[in-house]
């Protein structure tokens, strides 16, 4: 017998259509950038990242496509997790590989693509960055009253309420510096809100940039004077509110499945039970091929997979030496390499990150949390926080942003939409925007 820890999954609300109906909806939402995904990876130059814009029009010519609609593709294929960028490489992201075939993938890549609706759509020029930030604070209340009312809500209630939180945030925002605000340039002033009329006028203009913003991702639709969350919408925001994620769930009969699905089977079991599953598992392999499998598994875009695999490697102990020793000079399982070979020569586990440099703790760091933001609950991601071994948020963004680890800005709006502090959210979204541009 082995014990989980979990708890019942709550029902969605009445009226939800199937995670068929919803992953079919994500699949159109994403349509054009899984098209730019695949040219990006399979086209006339694959493996070559595409944002130049000579690059931008032979997607274009290729898919039909005008220039603005493969640049928003692109973008939003990389937000989605469907491409990821090593350098000037573009590669799939296992979320492409899997489109097709899994709706769990399809839901987790729309919602990073619903977390990051402030990057896919720009907000209006010439707002001060501040009062931006204060509006995409304020969204959750906006969105969790169109969940709440089910059905249209008018623009005007959507506007007092935005307004209410906004003065709340006010109230309530205690100003820590985390860097320099990025300043509008001289030719588009900041617009002025010293007011209630100003005050006024510019959240109407930030609520409109919210809803055409979430419109643009899938999550609502926009009438005449109102908003309606769309089942997607509904869905993505009952989730929040439940602060749950689409978890994969142990499969019967671990012992026949292949080395991912076993992992996905443990994910959820406590250390001591996962230990004996992964002990039957590969007692009925030979050691040689189980860990092919393993390492297989752990190179592949799973960051989640790629911990447990190497927590599956840790049973099998000294056959799998030489083969941990190998791999220790690839990027994405060098951290985890260094860590299993220096438990393995008998470092303490609590003293065996120190064998790692503060640039592969940064990275294995990322790594964590892209495998917390695509299976682990809402306050697990902010905890992660307290891992970082810069020990301030100010240095572990700008490490995080140095790194140029895949995920990175998919982890950072990740962040951003889970932490409460509204000054730490701003700075963490901050970076997932520089990083996103390019910016320094």
């Amino acid at each position: 017998m082995t014990t989980r820890r979990t708890r019942p999954a709550p029902r969605p609300p009445e009226g939800t259509p199937p995670r068929t109906e919803l992953a079919r909806q994500a699949r159109a939402v994403l349509a054009d950038a899984v098209r730019i995904a695949h040219w990006a990876a399979d086209g006339p130059s694959p493996g070559t990242a595409p944002p130049a814009a000579h690059a931008l029009e032979r997607a274009a010519a290729a898919l039909e496509l005008s220039p603005a609609q493969a640049r928003a593709g692109w973008d939003r294929a990389r937000l989605a997790g469907l491409v990821e960028l090593h350098g000037d490489t573009a590669r799939p992201g296992w979320r492409l590989r899997a489109w097709d075939r899994d709706d769990s993938a399809v839901l987790r890549g729309w919602v990073a693509l619903f977390d990051a609706w402030s990057l896919v759509h720009a907000a209006p020029e010439g707002i001060e960055a501040t009062a931006v930030a204060e509006a995409v604070e304020a969204v959750p209340q906006v969105l969790s009253l169109l969940q709440l009312s089910a059905g249209p809500v008018t623009v005007p209630a959507l506007l007092d309420l935005l307004g209410q939180r906004v003065a709340e945030l006010h109230e309530e925002r205690c100003e820590v510096p985390y860097g320099p605000e990025q300043q509008p340039a001289p030719s588009t002033p900041a617009v002025e809100h010293t007011d209630a009329a100003g005050d006024a006028e510019l959240n109407a203009l930030l609520l409109d940039w919210a809803l055409e913003g979430l419109a643009a991702v899938g999550a609502l639709t926009l009438g005449a004077g109102h908003a309606t969350l769309t089942p997607l919408g509904n869905w993505a925001v009952w989730v929040k509110l439940e602060q749950i994620c689409v978890a994969a769930q142990s499969p019967a009969g671990n012992i026949e499945q292949s080395a991912a699905d076993m992992l996905l089977g443990c994910a959820r079991l406590t250390p001591g039970p996962a230990r004996d599953e992964y002990r039957a598992w590969l007692a009925a392999r030979t050691v040689g091929s189980a860990v092919t499998e393993l390492l297989a598994v752990a190179r592949g875009e799973d960051a989640l997979l790629r911990g447990l695999a190497f927590e599956a490697l840790r049973v099998v102990g000294a056959p799998a030496e030489p083969v941990v020793r190998s791999v220790a000079t690839d990027q994405t399982l060098r951290p985890y390499a260094l860590l299993w070979l220096a438990e393995y020569e008998g470092t303490d586990p609590d003293d065996a990150q120190e064998v790692l440099s503060r640039e592969e703790a940064t990275w294995l760091w990322v790594d964590t949390a892209a495998a917390v933001a695509d299976h682990g609950e809402t306050g697990l991601l902010v905890r992660h926080l307290d891992s970082a071994v810069q020990g301030t948020v100010p240095a572990l963004l700008d490490e995080v942003r140095a790194v140029g680890h895949p995920r990175t800005v998919q982890v950072l709006v990740a962040l951003a939409a889970a932490h409460p502090d509204p000054a730490l959210a701003k700075a963490v979204r901050r970076a997932a925007f520089q990083v996103h541009t390019g910016g320094a």
